[in-house]
């Protein structure tokens, strides 16, 4: 079965450099995580991948714009974000708000992200599966289990 992808933007694809300020798209550098366009490659083959993010300053052409510069927007079907959306991601009514405009039921849906906190436990409680991409093997503080990823590119080795 095809699934539909949801990645996180910063520090999931791209990397959120802390010295920046303003808009990614607007940065002198900006940069793909490893594994990022090879586990895209790959993945959109088969399935249709989005992007789910909580930038709150870029809209949908910017975020657009900072995913071309890295040679990422080719795989991406469409962006998810607070202008567009009129919503921040961090709460399930996000995720909502992605399956209503998709017009799929939750179970189709896998959330990637590197934040518990505004990625994983949102979707899940949105009832969207959800892998927390998880480079620093942060502990996983909650009473049940979640599946975890070190590189993106571990994603090819979960039978998804």
């Amino acid at each position: 079965m095809a699934r539909i992808y949801l990645f996180d933007w910063g520090d999931t694809l791209m990397v959120d450099l802390p010295n920046q300020q303003g808009k990614m798209c607007d940065w002198e550098y900006v940069y793909a995580v490893d594994g990022a366009i090879e586990i895209l490659a790959e993945l959109s083959k088969k399935h249709a991948i989005y992007i789910a993010t909580n930038a709150a300053d870029s809209s949908e052409a910017d975020i657009q714009s900072a995913f071309a510069r890295v040679g990422l927007a080719r795989y991406i079907k469409g962006y998810f974000c607070k202008s567009n959306l009129g919503i921040g991601k961090g709460t399930p009514a996000f995720f909502y708000k992605i399956i209503e405009r998709l017009g799929v039921n939750p179970e189709s849906l896998l959330m990637v992200g590197d934040s518990y906190q505004n990625d994983i436990a949102p979707a899940i409680k949105a009832g969207v599966d959800a892998i927390w991409f998880n480079p620093t093997q942060r502990s996983n503080d909650t009473c049940f289990p979640i599946r975890q990823i070190q590189k993106l590119t571990d994603l090819c080795e979960q039978q998804l």
